[in-house]
């Protein structure tokens, strides 16, 4: 996968892309609230301790994402899925064998892969949640979240992600993976132009 056709859209002279508004929450506060109540303030919980993993420097790994899948599901620490998963109606089939986990661990150390550039890393880390669906329910939002934090640990916070969960994708299609990393820095260039830019 060309990843490296991907741009970083910060100048080098930008640390930090910020909005005035957290982008992942406020998606979460209103298209996850309108859907269910419920649900988004458990996500919201799930946001708090990602945020809080970020000042410790943790890594993007499946014990941490555990952490913050235990706050999605409300339920006790989760364990990677034990058997077949389907997602979009049945029509997407994600395999299950004995290194499926570990395939999963080995590609979310990519998320640190300094020669590739941070909008495919994002993608990736997000698409990675996706197709692997590592657990038993809550992958979408599972990958939000590992998206958000591969983004936030090098200070970019977008002002707004609906355009990513807006979109479907297929785990067979190469270019939609491109096209994920293509607005996401897209999203990054558009939350430092616009006036509210910090």
């Amino acid at each position: 996968m060309p990843w490296e056709s991907v741009d970083d859209p910060r100048p080098s002279t930008i640390q930090r892309v910020v909005g005035t508004r957290d982008g992942v929450a406020h998606f979460i506060r209103t298209a996850e609230h309108d859907r269910d109540p419920h649900r988004a303030r458990r996500l919201l919980a799930a946001l708090d301790v990602v945020r809080s993993d970020l000042s410790t420097g943790r890594a993007l790994d499946f014990p941490t994402m555990c952490r913050w899948q235990s706050h999605v599901l409300g339920t006790e620490y989760p364990a990677f899925r034990t058997g077949l998963a389907f997602a979009k109606g049945g029509r997407e089939r994600y395999g299950l064998d004995d290194h499926t986990q570990q395939r999963f661990e080995e590609c979310l150390q990519q998320a640190d892969a300094a020669a590739v550039p941070l909008p495919a890393r994002a993608a990736r880390a997000y698409l990675d949640v996706c197709f692997f669906h590592p657990f038993e329910d809550g992958n979408a939002r599972a990958a939000l979240l590992a998206l958000t934090f591969v983004l936030a640990r090098a200070n970019v916070v977008l002002d707004q992600v609906g355009p990513i969960q807006q979109l479907s994708r297929r785990a067979d299609a190469a270019e939609g993976a491109l096209e994920l990393a293509r607005l996401v820095a897209v999203l990054i260039h558009a939350t430092q132009r616009r006036p509210s830019y910090q």
